[in-house]
């Protein structure tokens, strides 16, 4: 049996991946800041289910909850980093800003840091984490948000690249969705909005492939290359 460690599964996307795993035979620890949520979603398989409940952005008991819940896992396979944050901010209120970086750069690189080099000293492992289309290009509504997840993006291909010369068994997987049915897709005039279901059996089969990057759903690649080619003078007016 294998064994996982959700970080961020009280609801959403990281809720969907964990009830995924369980029905494909994987045990799984699941965190997040809501104990009772986690407790509702353990309650559902209790002997498939290993509960710890921490925000992220407190990076000094996150190596000492991600090592307690490996134990009782009895080891680990995969990581998945689902936890996240951010909001529009037009008015850039410096609050929202500093939430978000301590969220998704600080919070997201504590653990992602632990995860690899547990798997380094393994030889093994699957580190996955959750970024978005936005991390692309910059946000005037979203500055903090799009920029965030752009370090993501880029501290997982530094990761990726480390992983190829320890020729090891390691393999790191950037998500990068675009809008999906949860509490984190915000604004209005939404298009392509994947439910919660089909957004999470995708990302499901982006881990069995070991995927490096997947767009979900898949058709956001089309998305993910237009922002690209969209020159600088012109996105600036969008």
């Amino acid at each position: 049996m294998k064994r996982a460690i959700i970080i961020g599964a009280t609801s959403g996307i990281g809720k969907g991946l964990a009830e995924i795993l369980v029905d494909n035979d994987y045990k799984v620890g699941i965190t997040g800041r809501r104990i009772k949520l986690l407790d509702k979603l353990k309650s559902q398989n209790p002997n498939s289910y290993y509960t710890r409940a921490f925000d992220i952005t407190d990076t000094k008991i996150i190596v000492e909850n991600l090592d307690a819940l490996t134990t009782e896992l009895g080891g680990l396979d995969l990581l998945i980093i689902s936890s996240g944050t951010g909001d529009l901010n037009e008015k850039l209120d410096f609050e929202i800003e500093k939430r978000t970086v301590e969220t998704n750069v600080i919070g997201f690189t504590c653990i992602a840091n632990w995860a690899f080099n547990f798997f380094e000293n393994q030889k093994s492992g699957h580190l996955v984490a959750i970024s978005s289309v936005g991390g692309l290009r910059g946000s005037g509504i979203a500055p903090a948000y799009n920029a965030t997840k752009s370090y993501q993006m880029n501290y997982l291909e530094g990761l990726r690249q480390k992983a190829k010369k320890t020729n090891e068994s390691i393999f790191v997987t950037d998500i990068r969705p675009g809008f999906v049915d949860t509490d984190m897709a915000k604004g209005e005039g939404q298009f392509w909005v994947a439910t919660v279901e089909k957004a999470t059996q995708q990302i499901f089969e982006a881990i069995k492939r070991k995927k490096q990057i997947a767009y979900i759903t898949k058709r956001w690649k089309i998305i993910a290359i237009i922002l690209k080619r969209v020159p600088r003078q012109i996105y600036a007016k969008m």
